[in-house]
């Protein structure tokens, strides 16, 4: 063995044969790294400015938004395509490439987010489809009026007491009359421990410790995508391992409270145990915990933070939506002594879903000038895919992508687009209802976002006590006011994160 050893360590001493084994395993594994499919001709032009040798079009996830609209207005219908390693991907715009995108059967929501997606969890458990229709049926569970209506209280007690510790936090140093805030701490925190009240366990929920080193390991999680190893599949990347580790963390986290539970024969009337008494897998189980808070944290969290920013900058906008709040606690109060937060804490779901229509306005807008992502579906269907008219196809076992700014800051149907104008969508205006597929923030077509209810239930009762407990103006982290407006979300973004410079508000109690 020894002396095998040495001869494999001396190539010059090699004979002819290990040479030519050893060049023609390099030769088959550059062909099988540098192989494509072949593609006919009605697929969209490929865009070859952006495509490296074995990669692909890595701009795709540096610089996405600017290398789409290259992309795009190189070809006279829109639709380009591109590779992501070997995946082959066809890039949609317009109207018909948005009808096609979001109303055709064949393309799989699913399996196109799985392959192309940089930054959610990993499915581990079980085949994807059945796996898809678990999580769909256990969030549609849990999201009925039945379910919410049990937890109201606890969620209305949790944005209560986040802003009560607001109330009490120090005051700034140089404007003593002014506390000062970051949203995507305050907020950000709360809506985790919402969703973790709604979806999640409650020892979680109740324990700081445990509350607290869960929510870094998403943060980290989130952090370490491997853009990397959408490309190269078969490469253990540093933030994969990383990722990895984190998932790991998550699920022995969870693991453990399921034990705990077996072994003290403890049941905890929770939305982990209604998960559990499904019969799944301990596999699913967690696998469901860890994506659906992953999901809920990452885009309710970024848009509750910006919610307050916008409005601070938009002082009439800020006034309406106040005057809606107040009115709702006047509508509600039954006695003159109860405050603002002792009313909001009495409303039903159904309350909190129909009485704060310009917060929901508020956030729809946050979502179109903030969501700088793309959707992707693939074509699991048995033949290609027209799209539109164009005589394009979107080819069997290929993949989709439609970047959401190319309607959503459009303006040809949106009026100033890149500006937080929540009147737009008033009757007079409506100018999200142009045309089909014209907002398509909360999902479109085939596909609506299963957690939307949800969702809008934590922005409506994160920014109601807000608003109906502080007043508040844009802000400098040392509490003096703030002139420079919000920054526009980095269009170079593959999804939704906070800003990596910090955004502040400065905010007191009202005076009633």
């Amino acid at each position: 063995m020894q002396a095998i050893i040495e001869r494999l360590l001396q190539p010059k001493a090699w004979p002819t044969i290990m040479w030519a084994v050893v060049m023609a395993g390099l030769t088959f594994l550059l062909h099988l790294l540098t192989t494509r499919p072949s593609l006919s001709h009605a697929v969209p032009k490929l865009w070859k400015p952006d495509d490296l040798p074995i990669l692909g079009a890595w701009r795709f996830y540096s610089h996405r938004q600017e290398m789409y609209y290259d992309a795009q207005t190189s070809t006279d219908t829109g639709n380009f395509s591109f590779f992501i390693g070997k995946k082959h991907v066809v890039g949609v715009s317009g109207p018909e490439g948005r009808k096609t995108f979001f109303d055709t059967k064949d393309l799989v929501l699913h399996d196109g987010f799985s392959a192309l997606f940089a930054g959610f969890p990993e499915q581990s458990a079980g085949d994807g489809e059945n796996f898809n229709r678990f999580f769909k049926m256990c969030l549609n569970s849990l999201f009925k009026s039945e379910s919410l209506n049990k937890k109201i209280d606890l969620l209305a007690n949790d944005a209560q007491r986040m802003c009560e510790a607001l109330a009490v936090a120090p005051v700034s140093d140089s404007h003593p009359d002014w506390r000062v805030m970051n949203p995507f701490d305050s907020m950000y925190r709360l809506v985790y421990q919402l969703t973790t009240r709604t979806i999640g366990a409650s020892e979680i929920a109740e324990d700081p410790e445990l509350f607290n080193r869960t929510l870094s390991i998403f943060e980290q999680f989130e952090s370490r995508t491997s853009v990397l190893k959408l490309f190269l599949p078969w490469l253990p990347t540093p933030n994969f391992i990383i990722r990895m580790y984190s998932g790991a963390r998550l699920y022995k986290t969870f693991l453990d409270i399921i034990k705990s539970r077996e072994k003290s024969g403890k049941r905890v009337d929770d939305a982990f145990q209604h998960i559990i008494d499904t019969g799944a897998s301990t596999s699913d189980v967690i696998s469901f915990e860890i994506a659906s808070l992953f999901a809920g944290l990452v885009n309710s969290g970024i848009h509750a933070s910006y919610i307050p920013l916008y409005c601070a900058d938009n002082p009439e906008w800020k006034a309406k939506v106040q005057a809606e709040v107040d009115g709702v606690v006047a509508k509600y109060r039954s006695t003159p002594d109860q405050s603002p937060a002792m009313v909001l804490s009495s409303l039903s779901v159904e309350q909190w879903d129909n009485e704060f229509p310009l917060i929901d306005l508020t956030l729809r807008e946050s979502i179109r000038i903030g969501q700088p992502g793309c959707g992707f579906r693939k074509n699991n269907g048995p033949r290609d895919i027209p799209i539109g008219s164009t005589g394009e196809v979107i080819p069997r076992g290929s993949y989709a992508a439609y970047l959401f700014n190319d309607v959503h800051l459009d303006p040809n149907i949106y009026t100033d687009s890149q500006k937080f104008d929540p009147t737009r969508y008033f009757h007079d205006r409506a100018e999200d209802r142009k045309m089909s597929h014209t907002y398509v923030g909360w999902g479109s077509g085939r596909h609506p976002c299963v957690g939307m209810r949800f969702a809008k239930l934590e922005m409506v009762l994160s920014s109601a006590y807000f608003f109906a407990m502080f007043e508040f103006e844009p802000s400098e982290k040392d509490g003096s006011l703030r002139t420079e407006p919000v920054p526009p979300v980095d269009a170079k973004l593959h999804q939704v994160r906070k800003p990596d410079d910090p955004i502040f508000i400065r905010y007191k109690p009202r005076a009633y």
